[in-house]
């Protein structure tokens, strides 16, 4: 069988993987101090909801946050299904709860920085979001064979 040919999305898809997993890695990892100007978005946007529509504070913050890490996460399952295009779903989304749950595991260890189940849900889901956004947009653009 000869080796299958590596299409040109899956190379762009595999390169922009690299300084995708290096910006996520810094701001899930950095310390607290460091990570509440990134939260900082996420607090402001709650705080404009709060003012805006009679939502609680608390409420917002936690949908936004919420949001926030599906929005995180998207473009990981997003170029993960697009650089190797032939994975079983499931592996990829197996992939984003690793990923996600060894991000909770390591912030353990972080000062100042709160782990939460609904991160590695809010995560998890980012990814099959992004990977269902890939599968249809390829399914979309995939020549229609002629008989």
């Amino acid at each position: 069988m000869p080796p299958t040919r590596i299409g040109p999305a899956a190379i762009a898809a595999r390169i922009l993987l690299v300084p995708y997993v290096t910006v996520l890695a810094l701001i899930v990892w950095l310390p607290e101090s460091a990570a509440s100007r990134v939260t900082g978005i996420v607090y402001r946007l709650a705080r404009f909801a709060s003012d805006h529509t009679g939502i609680s504070m608390n409420a917002g913050y936690t949908a936004f946050e919420f949001l926030a890490n599906i929005a995180l996460f998207a473009p990981f399952g997003l170029l993960v299904a697009a650089a190797w295009p032939r994975t079983n779903a499931w592996w990829i989304f197996l992939l984003g709860f690793s990923a996600s749950a060894a991000i909770e595991l390591v912030q353990t260890m972080i000062p100042g920085r709160v782990t939460a189940l609904s991160d590695v849900i809010a995560n998890t889901l980012g990814m099959v979001v992004g990977c269902l956004i890939a599968r249809v947009f390829a399914s979309v653009t995939r020549p229609v064979a002629t008989r």
